[in-house]
């Protein structure tokens, strides 16, 4: 019976390793047959036991694990299980060796059997350091193969993670071409938007100034008709001279036609100036800067927002005060640009004077009381300065209006320059006048625009221009 326990166990554990090795790699044709091995070793070693040991079942054992073996490496798909099987061919082979002698040389058998018994010892120990090898090794394979399981669940976690964000990406890729196609069709349409503004605006200090370029263009017509009439009558009378003989007298009278022919040309000249300048604002800018004199600009700006504004409004009265700098000569700007904005602050300025004198005609004093019988005063001051380069810098040319009117509340101090922001009454204003000023002096032409705000006292807008 005790040299029935080895073949037994050595036998259940080559079947065990043999019916794990197929399931796990999914041999059904060798599942089902190891399960059924395992039932014969075990009945085997139950019959064993009760025969008390017989030479047929130790014979059977070694037919047994024999042909175990036998079928197992002959099997191709078993090839990673060589190193284990060969790993008992050493104890079935001196086991064989050992029973066949005990059978057939009893006398060599008794001689040489501590040797056998030494020999299947060392082969039990063989196996064994074999077998324990083997499970290292199979643990250390076990590990990396859960290792690499990891790393490919991993991987397709990062490849289906990755699909994702790609369609995702596409997704917000598309959603955001779309956004752009909209954000650049809506700023088309606000360019555009924009641009009709700005000629609403220009149209709208154009209307504004009608009346005004009417009344400035009248003056130098009616200078060139009654000078015409004139010379007409003189040129009747030179005619009545040179018929009666008296050359001295004719040439008297040929001298005033000249002196008339000289105004003429002069007013005429005037008249023409005046329409291009109504050309010039009312056309689109050409964005050319070229030399311009700003003290004759912002004088004919002055007179020309002055009478526009009393031809719409016959009680309108405001006294213009200028102070020129005859050193700032012509420089370089964009002229209908520069003078626009010029237009806009005198506007503005008269604008402010005339509602502070509908408001409050007489002056006050700070106890809120008015002098007897002095009424308040609108004033416009149009100043030009030239501050000359020095220290390697550029010179500066600045150019203020201001009035006397009622000042810029605080709360809409910071919002003049707004876009759409007005203190007009509406439909007074478009709230485009400063914006536009302040984009054409500090981007168009590198300047400033400033404002000096006292309440009560009145306003002064700057703008600086760098020459």
């Amino acid at each position: 019976m005790q040299s029935s326990i080895a073949p037994f166990l050595f036998c259940l554990l080559l079947l065990q390793r043999l019916f794990k090795f197929s399931k796990i790699n999914d041999y059904q044709q060798w599942v089902q047959w190891f399960r059924y091995a395992r039932f014969f070793a075990v009945f085997l070693f139950v019959a064993e036991i009760i025969l008390s040991y017989s030479e047929t079942t130790r014979w059977i054992w070694h037919i047994f694990l024999i042909s175990i073996l036998l079928f197992a490496i002959q099997q191709t798909e078993m090839r990673p299980l060589r190193m284990f099987l060969f790993a008992f061919v050493p104890y079935v082979a001196v086991s064989v060796l050992k029973d066949l002698t005990q059978v057939i040389l009893k006398d060599f058998y008794d001689r040489w059997n501590s040797y056998f018994d030494t020999a299947i010892m060392l082969s039990v120990i063989w196996l064994v350091a074999i077998l324990f090898s083997q499970y290292r090794q199979n643990k250390a394979a076990e590990k990396e193969r859960i290792k690499r399981q990891k790393e490919d669940e991993i991987n397709r976690a990062i490849a289906i993670r990755k699909v994702e964000l790609e369609e995702l990406v596409a997704e917000r890729t598309a959603e955001l071409t779309n956004q752009k196609e909209e954000l650049e069709h809506t700023l088309e349409e606000l360019r555009a938007t924009q641009t009709q503004l700005i000629q609403s605006e220009k149209m709208a200090s154009l209307g504004e100034l009608t009346a005004g370029i009417a009344h400035e263009i009248q003056n130098p017509l009616n200078f060139v008709n009654n000078f015409s009439e004139i010379s007409n009558e003189l040129i009747d009378e030179m005619k009545q001279e040179l018929a009666a003989g008296s050359w001295q007298s004719a040439v008297e009278i040929a001298e005033d036609i000249k002196q008339n022919l000289v105004k003429i040309n002069h007013h005429g000249k005037r008249a023409e100036g005046i329409v291009k300048g109504m050309l010039q604002h009312s056309r689109t800018s050409s964005g050319i800067k070229e030399p311009t004199d700003i003290n004759v600009l912002a004088d004919e700006y002055l007179r020309l927002a002055y009478h526009g504004l009393r031809a719409k409004d016959k009680s309108f009265n405001a006294t213009m005060k200028t102070d020129f700098d005859k050193n700032l000569g012509k420089i370089n700007v964009i002229p209908q640009d520069i003078g626009r904005v010029i237009l806009n602050l005198i506007t503005n300025a008269f604008f402010a004077v005339d509602e502070k004198k509908k408001q409050a005609p007489l002056l006050t004093n700070t106890s809120g009381q008015a002098p007897a019988g002095k009424l308040y005063e609108p004033t416009v001051t149009v100043k030009t300065s030239f501050i000359p380069p020095s220290g390697g810098q550029k010179g500066t040319a600045i150019i203020s209006v201001s009035d006397n009117g009622p000042g810029i509340p605080k709360a809409a101090l910071n919002k003049i320059f707004q876009p759409f922001f007005t203190t007009k009454p509406s439909g007074q204003g478009t709230g485009l006048g400063l914006s536009l000023s302040y984009e054409i002096v500090t981007k168009g032409h590198g300047g400033e625009l400033k404002v000096e705000n006292k309440i009560g006292e009145g306003a002064t807008f700057t703008i600086v221009l760098p020459v």
